[in-house]
């Protein structure tokens, strides 16, 4: 099974000089001009966010923002796995977890054993048990937490969920504290084999007399379960009233001021979209034994029309995620004129996308879902955000995840060469291998490249083929297209919604607005907040727009079946289209359900996912793309290509003064940050 994960490294390190070389343009040598002398303050890290942070910074029950994410990977740490880069798996953080055993329950159930060093502490000294992990398990499943507005975990794959949260039982019995330090997770038969199966312990811990004062983790042997410190039982002290003011209050509540928690850093403020940090002081160490030693970081949003000047004065250290092509342009144009400054790219495991709500008329109708895929020019407007370094996206992908670069062939099947002494039946049995890999293919996806004949067609099948009076469209006199309802005429009118800040306002605009009006969809499109559009969009209020321009990065464990909750009539609906699709969810389940390391099986069934997919279309792929972050080279050790993020890429890194191989003495003793700091 380890080889078979090696290849998942392959893909990795493959992508990057791969979409290197799509993002490259030929330049002219500009003239050559002296450096730009910038004064870096050493004690503190300004890393530039290309997408404003909400201050969802505890848990993704209220939005999954990718800045908020980055927040929450700096400030919540000791996660009982991590996902190897090395090996392409997930594996207990050594740093967190003693030792695993694995038994096999009778009814087909798998428990894992999980004992935790002893040493773990919170940013204010408290230890860390086996309790803090099970309160977040409780927590974040709690409706309690869904009456404030949070969109609760629904971890199906914990024996014994359905009977708590059904009140059914007290306990949840796949989560047993055995001890202070030794904690049992059991994931139902149902559920198993899933080919991510370690990715199913994911857990940090949550301070409980931080969120749930008065409040402890029971368990007296039949699970884990709340109750109140003090061991009555007449009033509970959990309630929604409670957490409403641990949890929510604007100024102290833990959802935007985690004021205690576990990461390599601490959250010191969040004022007018600014996160500054310190180091934790008791934070232990990731599994490599590297610790924080830059002493302070501030993260901050900076629109792309700010970039270029925020970079080349030195008032931001490290661009992160820069995805527009003028910035891109303009950062290698700085390089060229600075050798101190530098670069490095990588593949997103993500895309934009505009999603569809489908709970409102007329998207509620898939002609018109798909007349809009074939009427939107993505391949113009990929070109005018990203130039060079990006692609239409085919599929619910990005172009940096493994599966993708396995079936386009950019790195080589998992499977292994016979040598020249093999015999004949493995031989036959590596072509037949080879055979079943060639077989899949990528053009078995429909991408909806732009053919406005197709969508005006759907358009006229759907009966959007009428004007305002009720006669025939005409496309050379008529600007929008009608349908006769029992309401009566209904014009074929909508809106969108992206984010304040965002630098797609005018490819909207220019780009897609024209495009549907060529057709007869009038489309109006609004730039509104981005905590405002993640509410509406993951329908945590009410849903004003048609559709939202957005972007997403796929977690490592990619499980699109998360993405489905259960409507009233208890059909399975894309949670944040609304669309009801019985087959797409069977399909998500059928490829979760693969067994670990048979990646063939798996990326059989990934691609017939994605075909269902791109036919239902819940939302429409726009652009996958090469990120690139933007540094000084007195910025020493950052390696985002071995990483997962900026928070986990600082690790280790510090600041100081840079010295040139050629000048540098053997001997130098160069020491970041403050002088008493100590290299790795």
């Amino acid at each position: 099974m380890k080889r078979l994960w090696t290849w998942l490294l392959v893909c990795i390190l493959a992508v990057t000089p791969l979409l290197h070389g799509l993002a490259e343009e030929a330049a002219e040598e500009p003239e050559a001009e002296a450096p730009q002398q910038i004064t870096y303050d050493y004690n503190e890290l300004t890393v530039g966010l290309t997408t404003p942070m909400t201050g969802n910074f505890f848990t993704n029950l209220w939005g999954n923002v990718s800045s908020d994410v980055d927040v929450r990977m700096m400030i919540h740490g000791y996660n009982l796995i991590e996902w190897d880069t090395q090996n392409g798996m997930f594996v207990p953080d050594q740093s967190v977890v003693s030792s695993v055993a694995v038994n096999q329950e009778a009814n087909g159930d798998t428990t894992f054993i999980i004992a935790l060093y002893d040493d773990l502490v919170y940013s204010d000294g408290t230890p860390i048990t086996a309790r803090d992990y099970a309160f977040s398990i409780l927590l974040t499943m709690a409706p309690e937490m869904e009456e404030l507005g949070g969109s609760v975990r629904r971890p199906e794959y914990i024996a014994g969920y359905r009977e708590y949260v059904s009140g059914e039982r007290k306990a949840l019995s796949g989560v047993r504290v055995v001890a202070d330090h030794i904690l049992t997770i059991t994931i139902s038969a149902e559920y198993l084999p899933f080919f991510f199966e370690l990715g199913l312990l994911d857990c940090v811990p949550y301070p409980i007399s931080v969120i749930a004062p008065g409040v402890r983790v029971a368990d007296d042997g039949n699970g884990v379960y709340l109750a109140n410190a003090d061991g009555t039982t007449e009033t509970p002290v959990f309630t929604a009233d409670l957490l409403r003011e641990t949890v929510l209050d604007e100024t102290t509540g833990y959802r935007t001021h985690p004021s205690v928690s576990s990461g390599p850093y601490k959250l010191v403020s969040y004022e007018d979209g600014i996160a500054r940090f310190e180091i934790n002081p008791n934070y232990k160490g990731n599994s490599q034994g590297e610790k924080p030693l830059i002493p302070s970081v501030k993260a901050i949003y900076i629109p792309a029309d700010e970039m270029l000047d925020a970079y080349k004065e030195g008032s931001v250290t490290l661009l992160n995620r820069v995805s527009d092509d003028q910035v891109i342009a303009g950062n290698r144009e700085l390089m060229d004129g600075n050798p101190l400054l530098t670069s490095t790219n990588y593949a997103r495991s993500g895309m934009s996308f505009i999603s569809f709500n489908t709970d409102r008329a007329p998207l509620d109708d898939l002609n018109v879902r798909q007349a809009i895929a074939w009427l939107v020019d993505r391949d113009a407007m990929v070109q005018t955000m990203l130039g060079g370094n990006g692609m239409v996206a085919r599929g619910y992908f990005g172009i940096g995840q493994w599966m993708y670069l396995l079936l386009n062939g950019t790195v080589l099947y998992p499977v292994e060469e016979p040598d020249e002494n093999a015999d004949n039946n493995t031989i036959a049995e590596y072509e037949a291998a080879i055979e079943a890999w060639e077989a899949l293919s990528l053009d078995d996806i429909e991408t909806y490249a732009q053919d406005p004949e197709k969508g005006i067609q759907l358009l006229n099948n759907a009966g959007w083929n009428l004007n305002e009076n009720g006669e025939a469209f005409r496309p050379e006199t008529d600007k929008v297209r009608y349908k006769k309802t029992e309401e009566g005429l209904v014009p074929l009118q909508l809106t969108l919604a992206y984010a304040k800040g965002s630098a797609a306002d005018s490819v909207l605009e220019n780009e897609l607005v024209q495009s549907l009006a060529e057709a007869g969809i009038e489309l109006k499109v609004e730039a509104i907040d981005a905590d405002d559009l993640m509410d509406q969009y993951y329908h945590l209020k009410d849903v004003q727009y048609d559709m939202f321009f957005l972007a997403t990065n796929f977690d490592t464990l990619y499980d699109p079946s998360l993405s489905f909750i259960l409507n009233e009539e208890g059909k399975h609906v894309w949670r944040t289209s609304a669309l009801e699709d019985e087959e797409l969810w069977e399909l998500t389940v059928e490829m979760r359900r693969t067994e670990p390391g048979d990646m063939l099986t798996y990326c059989t069934r990934w691609l017939e996912f994605q075909k269902r997919f791109m036919q239902d279309l819940p939302l429409l792929p726009v652009y996958s793309n090469v990120y690139y972050d933007f540094f000084p080279l007195v910025l020493h050790g950052y390696d985002i290509a071995e990483q997962i993020s900026w928070p986990q890429g600082i690790i280790g890194a510090y600041l100081a003064d840079y010295i040139p191989e050629e000048e540098a003495e053997p001997e130098a003793d160069i020491t970041p940050g403050e002088e008493e700091a100590e290299l790795p």
